[in-house]
């Protein structure tokens, strides 16, 4: 008689393109240290399954923005990670991982972990920016924490959860030096005179709050300098059509929507106006100046605004410790001063240099092999569950 031995399986959540991202590079370095047999399955996006996971859901699901606009889907939500749940309590994993999503993994991590499985999470939240009692939530929900940003550590460890710094992917995936020419000669842009990419969001909700004023700045910067382009990547076909109906009711725009490749936008320009999020960090790591903005309905951003502890939102700003690029948030953000700030942004060589040499640090402090670095993580955990089983 043969005895069959069940697969390794690791189920994961990631609820965001930038957990797609992070999950994805862990996926790939997993997939040098486990079994080939091993599975993984759960909630993800597209990176994720291209490696082979398996989604039950998927990922857009769980991405929503904001207090306000989430109320409408806490119903679904809730749904689905109570099936999530159910499913793992009755089959349980060797692991699992949350990518990011906190709201959404730490009430699943904290039920798996009261019933034996190990959590690992994958990204701390940013409890030393704003709700910082997350940190209790944190102690009852996560066995093992994976942090991207090398001063999150100390912070988790002073609390009693174990962490280690991993870096981030995006800093192994991006040049230390960019190919400006080689992404303008792809995107068939002029080698020569200024580029701006604007990065309006890549969801509905958001461009319908601050995309036309993106547009109208873009519109207010050709008319003070016609010898501008712009270039603005639009995440899907929706997008797209959203974004094209927006530069249609402004005749005339030197801009140039591609579908996709937001890198090689941001690789191609030589300042860039872009709402808040991950996205920043892939335009430091570019070297790029840029303006931060975003706009969010009231009630969101009161509640945001009281919950922060720290005067800035941009990760470039979080990360230096200071403000190095401009933040325009909110009712602040019209397009007159969207505008200024750019060209600012655009014009200022001193000030270029500044950000260039202040990136390139940040860059090399958060190239750390991070698929590798999570793996080896994730590894042993593995190997201490099966030590006491």
């Amino acid at each position: 008689m043969v005895l069959q031995t069940r697969p390794m399986r690791l189920a994961m959540v990631a609820g965001e393109p930038s957990g797609d991202l992070l999950a994805a590079s862990l996926l790939n370095g997993l997939a040098g240290r486990l079994p080939d047999t091993t599975q993984y399955y759960g909630i993800g996006g597209p990176r994720m399954t291209a490696t082979g996971f398996d989604a039950h859901w998927p990922m857009d699901k769980l991405t929503v923005r904001g207090y306000v606009e989430a109320l409408k889907h806490i119903p679904e939500i809730l749904r689905i990670r109570g099936e999530l749940k159910n499913q793992l309590l009755a089959d349980p994993p060797d692991v699992f991982i949350g990518v990011d999503a906190p709201d959404f993994n730490f009430g699943l991590e904290h039920a798996l972990r009261a019933a034996g499985i190990p959590t690992i999470h994958f990204v701390c939240p940013s409890i030393w920016a704003w709700r910082g009692g997350r940190i209790k939530k944190i102690q009852k929900s996560v066995d093992h924490m994976l942090c991207v940003f090398p001063f999150e550590t100390e912070i988790l460890e002073k609390a009693g959860v174990a962490a280690s710094y991993v870096g981030h992917p995006l800093a192994d995936e991006i040049p230390l030096e960019p190919d400006v020419p080689g992404a303008r000669r792809a995107l068939g842009l002029p080698e020569g005179g200024p580029v701006i990419a604007v990065l309006p969001g890549s969801r509905r909700s958001e461009i319908n709050l601050i995309g036309p004023t993106f547009f109208d700045a873009i519109a207010i910067m050709q008319q003070r300098e016609p010898g501008l382009r712009f270039v603005m990547p639009a995440a899907t076909p929706a997008i797209h059509a959203q974004l094209q109906e927006l530069a249609s009711a402004r005749e005339g725009l030197a801009l140039t929507i591609i579908d996709g490749q937001s890198q090689l936008a941001m690789t191609a320009a030589d300042a860039i106006l872009v709402k808040s999020g991950t996205v920043t960090l892939e335009a430091a790591l570019l070297k790029k100046p840029m303006v931060i903005s975003y706009k969010v309905p009231w009630l969101t951003g009161q509640i945001m605004r009281r919950q922060g502890y720290l005067p800035y939102v941009g990760l470039p700003n979080i990360l230096a410790g200071r403000f190095v690029v401009p933040e325009i948030l909110q009712h602040f953000a019209t397009p007159e001063a969207l505008a200024d700030a750019t060209l600012t942004q655009l014009h200022d060589e001193s000030n270029r240099r500044t950000l260039t040499e202040v990136f390139t640090q940040m860059h090399l402090a958060l190239r750390q092999n991070t698929s590798q670095r999570a793996a080896e993580v994730v590894a042993r955990v593995l190997e201490s569950r099966r030590g006491r089983a």
